[in-house]
This record gives C-alpha cells, structure tokens and sequence, in this order.
C-alpha cells in the first residue's frame, strides 16, 4: 500500500544517496564514472532492502548548475542517451516513495532542506552511500558528524576517479569522524532500525 505524503516511516535510519543521478559529463569523469558503475549494484540492493525495511531513501543530488531545473528535469538529463552515466542514473532511479533534496556544492547540508527533512523524520543515524566518495560523500558524512548523527558510509557503495581516493577518504571519514565503513552487505537495516527505534 502506498504512502501519503505526511505519513512518516517508523525508522530513526536513513539511507542517504549521494549524487547517483549523474552524467558524468564532467571533465575528467572516466575514472569515477566506471567505479560508479561498479558501485551500481551494491547500492541498488541497499536501496532496495531499505525500502522493505521500511528505512526512508533520500536522494541527495547535485542541481549541476540548473537553477531552473528540478529532480525529474535532472533524471531525465542524466539518463539521456549521450549521457555516460544513463546506465548508472536509470538503475538507481527513485521510487515514488522516496525523498529528494537538490544541493548546490558538495555537502548535502550546504544550502539546502535536509537537515529539516531528517529532523521532520527523526532521524538519528545515516547511511551515506554514492558519489564521489572523496568530495560529496566525504563533505556531507563530515557534515553529519557534525550534526550529531551516527553515519555508516559502506565501503563498496563508494566510488572516486582512483580507488586510492576512495580508500584514503573511507580512512579519513573512520579517523575523524566515527564513521563506520562496512560493506553493504554487512549492514542489518532490520536490526538497525529496529535498535534505534527501540
């Protein structure tokens, strides 16, 4: 059964994409446009398993400049046929049930209404998964250390133009602020929901 619009989720989770709809039509995109596409997969799972657990999926994309552009207008600019990174965008498209916020820079918390999105659902803790790991994701996780939140960035829902990038950023993230970095896999949403809410 559907939800409304004001119904919110039972869930102190939430799963944050970062910047999964992209063309990747920037200069010097090849490298992180194919650990994106490696990256697909997993994150597509995780997205899935969220939604039968009932943790909300809040798409937290970059507007690429558009400021007359809004999420369905950058979908489609992101899965046309020219675009390198159509594949990763229409694998990961939303479902009708999740969020959006568009942000202007790399932090998720910069300039935009997610802060009171996540406080309108209470949330306590955030899965940040996407793109780059070493710009956006590692901007927006900083962000929610900030903020109080407990984040999990999976390490194989990450990708940056090397893997080096990748690695030192998941590093960084463990080493400053308490982020945890397992796979995907490794992730009980069940559980965790189900802790934080109790």
């Amino acid at each position: 059964m559907k939800k409304t619009a004001d119904e919110k989720p039972k869930s102190k989770v939430a799963l944050l994409l970062i910047d999964v709809i992209n063309a990747f039509d920037f200069e010097d995109s090849e490298g992180l446009a194919r650990a994106a596409t490696a990256a697909t997969p997993q994150i597509r799972a995780l997205a899935r398993r969220a939604r039968a657990a009932e943790v909300p999926v809040v798409y937290v994309n970059d507007n690429f400049g558009q400021w007359r552009s809004d999420f369905k207008s950058t979908i489609a600019g992101c899965t046309r046929p020219e675009a390198r990174g159509r594949e990763v965008s229409a694998a990961l498209a939303p479902e009708p049930d999740d969020y959006f916020v568009l942000k202007p820079g790399h932090s998720g918390f910069f300039c935009t209404a997610l802060e009171l999105l996540l406080d309108e659902l209470e949330i306590e803790t955030l899965i940040v998964a996407g793109f780059a790991t070493d710009i956006c994701v590692l901007h927006t996780a900083m962000d929610a250390h900030m903020r109080q939140y407990r984040v999990l960035v999976p390490a194989d829902t990450a990708g940056s133009n090397t893997e080096e990038r990748t690695r030192w950023a998941l590093l960084h993230l463990r080493e400053t602020s308490a982020a945890e970095t397992p796979t995907s896999a490794e992730i009980d949403l069940a559980a965790l929901r189900a802790r934080e809410v109790g």
